[in-house]
């Protein structure tokens, strides 16, 4: 069973946003190899904030267009990104990440933030991870559309 069909699978019951967010963070945690961090930046007041994750600590609020979560949500497009320290305004929260992939999600035509992705690999992120996690947002999109 491919990812995007086990996480329809895991969030088809979901009845919160909150929970939402947290458990498919631990899913995606679980799921994916070779990653050190994964979570959520929502979009609040024209700033991301930090939403649920799994991993190391990490920066609470980035502004729009900085680091490659703000450059994703500015651009409303995924970002795939082979090594952050070529990546200019890359901002450092785990010094050990050295490969990225953001993607936007998008409700009601709006950005409602961005799942983030570091890997401590360079070139973690193919195309086909690519693919894979964007059928996983719209999936998310859709689940979020509903509780909203």
């Amino acid at each position: 069973m491919s990812l995007d069909e086990k996480l329809k699978i895991f969030i088809a019951d979901e009845e919160y946003l909150i929970s939402l967010l947290s458990n498919t963070s631990a899913f995606f945690n679980e799921h994916l190899e070779n990653i050190n961090w994964v979570g959520y930046y929502l979009y609040k007041d024209n700033q991301l904030i930090l939403g649920p994750f799994q991993g190391k600590t990490a920066c609470e609020i980035i502004p729009l267009n900085k680091g490659v979560c703000g450059h994703c949500a500015t651009t409303k497009k995924t970002i795939v990104v082979d090594d952050v320290y070529n990546f200019i305004g890359h901002i450092v929260c785990d010094s050990a990440s050295n490969s990225e992939i953001v993607l936007p999600i998008i409700v009601d035509n709006q950005l409602f933030g961005v799942l983030d992705i570091d890997s401590p690999i360079k070139s973690r992120f193919t195309n086909r991870d690519k693919d894979i996690l964007e059928n996983c947002v719209k999936i998310l999109q859709d689940k979020i559309q509903e509780l909203i």
